[in-house]
């Protein structure tokens, strides 16, 4: 019985490996054959016009100069801009993602160099797309580098989100990008980025949320705030990013964003306003600390749909001021209640 299943699991693996080989064999024509017809596909727009018809764009580099290069768009027909290349070299902005063509989403940006900005998303196809993230922010000793916008989108899409700030060890946090916005038909905005952290004197404010779709979509939510660790009594948290509006027909605003963290809290971002049938968004909650941040205000509905809450203000010695609610809509729709104080 041992001999025999010794033998069947020999000719089990001998079948496995054969079969193996054989899909090995296989895909290596199968691919060369689909790399020949892109080709000839890609061959006249690539002379004409230094893109192809199809296919994705090539990722930035760090080149020799430590700078992040930009990543290249996607075809004109079909596929994604390509990511943006980091940065190494101090104040060098992070490579820009590439746009996509008709249908495809943008590329992401890269991380910017020492304190420096990271880059901005590409933009979504101009049919369908979303747009590419932001890159974050380059980290330094003093001042961190503003996270990359998110790119938006063109007809249907979401917007990407923003890149997070670069830390600033001993002074200030970076700003977080803003988000990208919706597609003009629909799509939601972004968020936004958060805020840099550091032990020095500020966090980073958080990005703005991208807007939504020019009819259809909800805002995005606005980033946190950057926390600040230095516990002197002085520091202040970032702002929270404010909420984006939303589409003017139908959609919600986005949420503001949460105050850093620090001895002195920060401040919540205010909500975003409705579209014409939508509620607002709530506003975001201020952080504790010696002296608790203030609540943002909640964002106001237009026509039908309730006002967004105001964000609670944060506790501590001294307690921070809760944002006001939001009104409802003319037609129909509930205020927004006030934050706690």
């Amino acid at each position: 019985a041992a001999a025999f299943h010794q033998q069947f699991v020999g000719l089990m693996n001998a079948g496995v490996a054969q079969y193996a080989g054989a899909e090995a064999a296989n895909t290596g024509p199968l691919q060369t054959l689909e790399q020949d017809i892109l080709g000839v596909i890609n061959e006249p727009t690539n002379l004409l016009l230094g893109r192809p018809l199809i296919g994705n764009g090539a990722d930035g580099i760090t080149n020799a100069q430590g700078i992040g290069t930009p990543g290249q768009a996607g075809g004109i027909l079909w596929g994604n801009g390509g990511n943006g290349g980091t940065s190494t070299n101090a104040d060098a902005i992070g490579g820009a993602g590439g746009p996509a063509g008709l249908f495809g989403n943008g590329g992401m940006g890269g991380e910017g160099g020492t304190g420096a900005a990271g880059g901005a998303g590409g933009a979504g196809g101009l049919i369908y797309g979303n747009g590419g993230n932001g890159g974050p922010g380059g980290s330094s000793v003093l001042f961190g580098g503003v996270g990359g916008a998110g790119g938006s989108a063109f007809l249907f899409g979401n917007g990407g989100f923003g890149g997070t700030g670069g830390a600033g060890s001993t002074a200030f946090g970076g700003a977080g990008g803003a988000g990208g916005n919706g597609g003009m038909i629909y799509g939601n905005g972004g968020g936004g980025g958060l805020g840099g952290s550091t032990a020095g004197f500020n966090g980073g404010d958080g990005g703005a949320g991208g807007h939504g779709g020019v009819l259809f979509g909800d805002g995005g939510a606005g980033g946190g705030g950057g926390q600040d660790t230095n516990h002197n009594g002085a520091p202040v948290g970032g702002r929270g990013g404010d909420g984006g509006t939303a589409g003017a027909l139908f959609g919600n605003g986005g949420v503001g964003g949460p105050g850093g963290a620090a001895d002195n809290g920060g401040d919540g971002g205010n909500g975003g306003g409705a579209g014409l049938v939508g509620n607002g968004g709530g506003g975001g909650r201020g952080s504790g600390g010696y002296g608790g941040g203030n609540g943002g205000n909640g964002g106001n509905a237009i026509l039908v749909g309730s006002g967004g809450n105001g964000g609670n203000a944060g506790t501590g010695l001294t307690d921070g001021h809760g944002g006001a609610g939001g009104t409802g809509g003319a037609l129909f729709g509930a205020h927004g209640t006030n934050g706690t104080s």
